[in-house]
């Protein structure tokens, strides 16, 4: 018998790998295709949140609107004419609410990133707010002679025509009620029975 031990010899030096001319550019061509899949999420991304940010805006101002003009009906004045519960001491107590009134308040509380300018712009901008006393079955019957009456209803339908501020988003260029403006028409309505 043999007692002699086995050697291995391993060879240390490193491995080349050799790549062939054609598989020179696949890493630009594969990360061209990722970088323009992930801008296009990301844009989606910031595009959608703010579309969902100008939605909550509206669905909030419709309803603060309808609760003002609720509060500020045809009896919210000094006597004679007036129960005086509309003395001007709080924010939503300044007087029989009219829909320039409404629309003012409503575009007195636009936050920043979206477009609703007060006074000579207001008609220029996609924001449009409209105002609807309605007499539903069932009301009173000064409804129909002096629309803000206790117990009349009163609707408000804030919209706005959004358009994605990102490249690779869509745009609309058509007019759809109720906006008044060209975008992708958001809207939101509330409606109350006033209250005084």
């Amino acid at each position: 018998m043999n007692n002699r031990p086995c050697v291995f010899f391993h060879d240390s030096r490193p491995m080349v790998v050799t790549r062939s001319v054609k598989q020179r550019g696949t890493t630009l061509v594969e990360f061209a295709f990722v970088i323009i899949t992930f801008m296009t999420f990301l844009f989606g991304i910031i595009g959608f949140g703010h579309a969902l940010y100008t939605y909550h805006f509206l669905n909030n101002a419709a309803k603060d609107a309808t609760r003002w003009a609720a509060v500020n009906g045809s009896n919210c004045g000094l006597p004679p004419l007036g129960d005086n519960s509309c003395n001007g001491t709080a924010p939503m107590n300044n007087g029989p609410a009219s829909a320039t009134d409404l629309d003012t308040y409503v575009r007195s509380h636009v936050p920043t990133g979206i477009n609703g300018a007060v006074g000579s712009n207001a008609a220029s901008t996609p924001l449009a707010v409209n105002v609807a006393w309605t007499a539903p079955s069932g009301s009173p019957p000064i409804c129909t002679t002096v629309a803000n009456s206790p117990g009349c209803t009163v609707s408000v339908t804030v919209s706005y025509a959004f358009n994605f501020i990102l490249p690779l988003l869509p745009t609309t260029t058509t007019v759809t009620a109720p906006c008044t403006a060209a975008g992708l028409c958001l809207s939101s309505r509330s409606r109350l029975v006033i209250a005084h």
